[in-house]
């Protein structure tokens, strides 16, 4: 008995010195902007793993997202490794704001962050087909920005509670811009898809596949960001905006709405949902196919055809808000009822306008009516 609890403890000792733990790397490759990079690597590693990128919100660490999210836990069952990056800048934003955090090798945290995929890929022969994102707030800001500015590096992405790339663009290095915090930058389908092909001009291969998180209540980045967003990517995929191919109450299940344009772009959108909106990690997991149906890509060609226009204007192309009081006009699509919790009116929407019975179009605020 003896012997068999000494050898039980020496075992269980033997277990802890190789258990996985939250790890920095320091030399990864080029790093100006002096982004930290913390990798987890599960003790039971798949061959050609696949790589999760988890980027954390404003005030956060890497080991603040490393305990707060789901991802290191879905590592350990599945084998992936999960790459978590650590902002650099003063109250731990990250910085989408600059003309360099827009470009491409540009020594910005989107490059640092990309170096730390790359260095990921070689040193643990990971797949490069399977190289994922995932970001909460300023994270899902950056989850955009890489989207749209290294398109051929990830395979699609998750973002909760973020704004559109480009949106916060202030022309300084992690700037905050209340307009589109506050979900006031406003502009057309067509003109925030242009916005993130300026990331990468020229581009006509596959791209990210997107889901897009938000919550109705949300008071930090403010609702009409999910719209904003939906846009962007529709308009990047070719699809068109208020019109999604399926909209599915209660999915994944309540007080969430999911909308389904296609196999490239779903939103998810939460009833009384705040800013603090929970991470789903296994439907993550889903729409990365590291479980289910593998994450197909989409090449940008599939989308409407435009003439690139100058880097230079990036800058001021998102700028277009609104500031009237008056009831924003819509046009509802004939025979097209809104779900109970979903949006049916606000300024530039152009889905259904009419609720489904016995439901009612309660005006939010100017940018934002739901069913209730």
């Amino acid at each position: 008995m003896r012997l068999s609890s000494i050898t039980s403890g020496i075992l269980a000792l033997v277990g802890l010195s190789h258990a996985a733990s939250l790890t920095q790397v320091s030399n990864f490759g080029s790093n100006p902007s002096g982004a930290r990079f913390y990798i987890y690597v599960p003790d039971r590693l798949a061959s050609n793993p696949a790589i999760i990128t988890a980027v954390h919100y404003c005030s956060g660490t890497a080991n603040a997202f490393y305990t707060g999210s789901p991802y290191a836990r879905l590592a350990d069952t599945h084998g992936f490794i999960v790459v978590y990056p650590e902002s650099p800048n003063s109250g731990g934003c990250w910085d989408v704001s600059s003309n360099a955090a827009y470009t491409r090798n540009s020594g910005a945290n989107s490059h640092a962050i990309v170096n730390m995929v790359n260095w990921t890929i070689e040193q643990y022969k990971a797949d490069r087909n399977r190289v994922f994102l995932a970001g909460l707030s300023s994270g899902a800001m950056m989850t955009n920005v890489l989207a749209a500015t290294y398109p051929d590096v990830f395979k699609a992405a998750s973002a909760y509670a973020g704004v559109p790339a480009g949106c916060f663009y202030t022309g300084t290095t992690a700037g905050w811009n209340n307009t589109c915090a506050n979900g006031q930058s406003i502009t057309t389908q067509e003109h925030w898809a242009q916005t993130a092909r300026n990331m990468y001009p020229g581009y006509t291969g596959p791209r990210p596949r997107m889901m897009i998180y938000h919550g109705s209540a949300d008071d930090i980045i403010y609702p009409r960001n999910f719209n904003e967003t939906m846009k962007q990517w529709a308009g990047v995929f070719g699809y068109t905006y208020g019109s999604p191919a399926q909209t599915l109450p209660n999915s994944p299940a309540a007080p969430y709405t999911k909308y389904v344009y296609g196999e490239n772009l779903v939103g998810i959108y939460g009833s009384g949902v705040t800013h603090n909106i929970p991470i789903n990690g296994a439907l993550d997991l889903e729409w990365f196919g590291i479980t289910g149906q593998p994450a197909a890509t989409s090449s940008a060609a599939s989308g409407p055809t435009t003439t690139p226009v100058a880097s230079s204007t990036l800058t001021t192309s998102v700028r277009t808000t609104s500031t009237s009081s008056a009831a924003p006009v819509t046009t509802t699509p004939a025979g097209c009822t809104a779900p109970r919790w979903g949006q049916c009116g606000g300024q530039g929407w152009s889905g259904c306008t009419v609720c489904a019975a016995p439901y009612t179009c309660t005006f939010g605020n100017n940018w934002y009516s739901q069913c209730l």
